[in-house]
């Protein structure tokens, strides 16, 4: 059964009603906001997990699910980046009887020819949402939305600049919007400079370099570019978010690599592709790093950033004293 995203209200939850629907498509930041107002209001355990976790565990998964104790509460269980590979488990949770049990599938864009998909949508007891890339009038929305909300100045020219930046995920924009208001906090009048520089500009080139070339762990290259480029504090929020953005999209590659041990097959299924210029750094640093390693360094990334957040003085030497240590750290470590 196919719904929009703003029908989620229409979803019925209790008496074994839709406990399986599957969210998929290309805006991460309006699927992440859908979810959590879908489950605000629901009291139980909240399980994540990645679908090879499912997949590797499954005969235990489904076992426990089954096996829940009579004073245990609700279980709402999220399994993230889903593929047509996860339909088995759903076949066989399809023949249990698991009340009081929500199953939400987060996916990235399907196909029309996708299996799993098309049995969401033909199932009239299960739910598939949609999720299409915002409109920039959406967008324009959405920003005019939050700086009258933080109480920012900003004229209708950068705010169509930023939008225009957004590639069409809430996501991104708002990633944008938190970079302003940060900077807005000290006092700074929002610009066209201004914007130009916190918007991911030229100056940001050598700040993408400089994330590149940690995970590549080359520290000749990154002394280089730190000794190049006269960062300040106003830029560590800008690098700490850059670095995070990136941490993440080598996670999900590293799990795929992970997952099927072929390097080149990652990098050509890649999702948003690579460009071709990136493949060969990024193949350099999927063989530098394991998932493991990289969860830590966003950990310690998340401490720093509000570390940052809380007193920006010296925060510029936090941050790339952090860069320092990852790239000097051996491989896989």
């Amino acid at each position: 059964m196919i719904i929009k995203f703003f029908q989620i209200d229409q979803i019925k939850l209790k008496q074994n009603k839709n406990n399986l629907i599957l969210f998929y498509g290309k805006n991460e930041g309006l699927k992440t906001k859908t979810i959590k107002d879908l489950i605000k209001n629901e009291k139980g355990t909240i399980l994540n997990y990645e679908e090879k976790e499912v997949i590797d565990n499954q005969i235990l998964l489904v076992e426990d699910l089954l096996s829940r104790s009579l004073f245990e509460t609700k279980k709402i269980i999220i399994i993230k980046r889903v593929t047509d590979k996860i339909i088995n488990f759903i076949d066989e949770i399809k023949t249990k009887n698991l009340d009081d049990i929500l199953i939400i599938l987060e996916a990235g864009n399907l196909e029309k020819k996708s299996k799993l998909r098309t049995n969401f949508e033909k199932d009239k007891n299960h739910v598939c949402i949609p999720f299409y890339p915002d409109n920039e009038q959406t967008l324009s929305k959405l920003a005019f939305s939050f700086f009258r909300e933080k109480n920012i100045t900003i004229s209708q020219e950068n705010i169509n600049v930023i939008v225009s930046r957004s590639n069409g995920d809430r996501e991104n924009l708002y990633n944008e919007l938190n970079k302003i208001e940060f900077f807005s906090k000290n006092g700074k009048t929002i610009t066209n400079e201004s914007i130009s520089k916190l918007s991911n500009l030229n100056e940001n080139y050598a700040i993408s370099e400089l994330i590149d070339y940690c995970f590549a762990k080359n520290k000749k290259k990154i002394l280089h570019i730190l000794n190049e480029n006269n960062f300040n504090n106003d830029d560590s929020i800008i690098i700490a978010r850059t670095f995070l953005n990136k941490s993440k999209k080598i996670l999900k590659l590293l799990k795929e690599f992970e997952y099927n041990k072929d390097l080149d097959l990652t990098i050509s299924n890649a999702k948003p592709p690579i460009f071709w210029k990136e493949k060969e750094i990024t193949k350099i640093q999927l063989m530098k790093w394991k998932s493991s390693s990289i969860k830590k360094a966003i950990y310690k990334l998340n401490d720093i950033e509000l570390q940052i957040k809380k007193n920006l003085s010296n925060s510029i030497h936090a941050i790339t004293d952090f860069i320092i240590y990852q790239s000097s750290s051996k491989p896989n470590n």
